[in-house]
């Protein structure tokens, strides 16, 4: 995807919704230190982060961002933070900044790169 995408999106969240920027900056630098090979791409008006398969991304809203598991039905739910009853995904509700610490984001992020094969 193109990197302009990405800086319009961000830039964006920036400007529109000041308050959730640092949380999608975040979860951005997370997700994209967690391994090699990944990329990212604008799509259903989010980041959308994959190592071949896409295995989570990062969707800001009005008054909190999700952090979406492409499989997180799939994924170990020891915190008991993974939100949804769909058949595969399963998100992350994140309205502050601590949110992700408290919340576990780092940990989930690993096990979804790690169970995607990557």
């Amino acid at each position: 995807m193109s990197i302009d995408k990405i800086a319009i999106l961000l830039q964006d969240v920036k400007e529109h919704r000041a308050d959730l920027f640092p949380i999608v900056a975040r979860v951005r630098a997370i997700v994209l230190a967690t391994g090699p090979s990944i990329t990212e791409e604008v799509k259903y008006g989010g980041l959308l982060f994959s190592c071949g398969p896409s295995f989570c991304g990062v969707f800001p809203y009005k008054a909190h961002v999700t952090l979406e598991f492409s499989q997180g039905a799939a994924l170990a739910d020891p915190h008991g933070f993974l939100s949804g009853d769909g058949k595969f995904r399963r998100h992350i509700k994140l309205e502050t900044l601590q949110d992700i610490e408290t919340r576990h984001v780092a940990g989930y992020v690993a096990q979804a790169y790690a169970a995607a094969e990557c």
